[in-house]
């Protein structure tokens, strides 16, 4: 088993944390009809591993870890209370918590460069005519904004008028026009009625409006770019699917954590009420 330098590191960290509280006293978990043997036994080859100052540091710790904490240690560090118990169960758990921890970093790398590379597509493709300044960069937004493009074609204009009043945009196939649509069901506005400004409700479909409509600097429109806008809707599903991974990897490590601790709790217990574990401690003679 391969052991990265961060891993080791945090073992160590994590030992010396769960260890601090218990005493550095000579006291040692003796061996039961169970054929426990001592951790440096069984524990070698991954204290081995470790620096050869740490490794030493390392087994003194996890023989210092009293029992009753090996559920604390593996819900810590998944298989550390299997360490401490002699199981060798402890090595699928740690291997998994690498794997996950690797794996989890992979997805949010993934997340990361597919979002980067679909705001480029949108600020060179759909929004580049909507720039406030020739040259400048587009401001950049939340994932809703980068969503609403995937589903509609253009944004529409925030208002049809020049100067003077809000005028909100009435093609309900933009995402302004669709927004101006849900404010006005929403308020009892007729879609037909010419006097709509003059509905007591007017002032809140317009507020609403206004709080969701995507503004002159965020306008986009995929018109004539039917191929960016292809590879566009791609690479925002790509960037989604990372997203969940990365999510589903939290779960997963939570689970191996609960996992861990749960198993060295049962097997304490098993320990405890068979009466097969006895404690002893040695005290240096002069």
């Amino acid at each position: 088993m391969i052991w990265s330098p961060v891993f080791r590191h945090g073992l160590v960290i994590a030992v010396t944390i769960l260890t601090a509280g218990f005493g550095v006293g000579a006291q040692s978990v003796a061996v039961s009809r169970y054929g426990v043997a001592r951790a440096s036994d069984r524990l070698d080859p991954v204290v081995l591993s470790l620096p050869r100052g740490r490794a030493d540091s390392a087994r003194r710790a996890i023989d210092r870890l009293p029992l009753w904490a090996a559920p604390i240690a593996s819900a810590v560090v998944p298989g550390l209370g299997q360490m401490r118990l002699h199981h060798d169960r402890f090595v699928g758990y740690m291997a998994t918590e690498a794997y996950l921890i690797l794996q989890h970093l992979k997805s949010i790398r993934e997340r990361d460069s597919n979002a980067d590379a679909y705001k480029e597509i949108a600020r060179s493709s759909a929004r580049r005519t909507f720039v406030l300044t020739p040259g400048s960069t587009p401001p950049d937004s939340v994932w809703r904004y980068y969503e609403s493009m995937r589903n509609y074609l253009e944004s529409g204009f925030f208002t049809l008028s020049p100067t003077g009043a809000i005028v909100p945009e009435t093609d309900t196939s933009t995402f302004n026009g669709h927004q101006w649509l849900v404010a006005r069901l929403q308020y009892g506005i007729g879609l037909n009625d010419p006097g709509a400004s003059s509905s007591p409700t007017y002032p809140n479909a317009l507020a609403y409006y206004e709080s969701n409509a995507v503004k002159q600097p965020f306008r986009w429109s995929w018109r004539n770019a039917q191929l960016e806008w292809d590879v566009y809707k791609r690479t925002t599903e790509m960037a989604n699917d990372a997203q969940r991974q990365a999510t589903n990897d939290v779960i997963a490590l939570i689970a191996n954590h609960i996992l861990s601790s749960i198993d060295a709790f049962a097997s304490v217990r098993l320990l405890q009420a068979a009466g097969g574990v006895r404690i002893s401690a040695s005290v240096p003679v002069p």
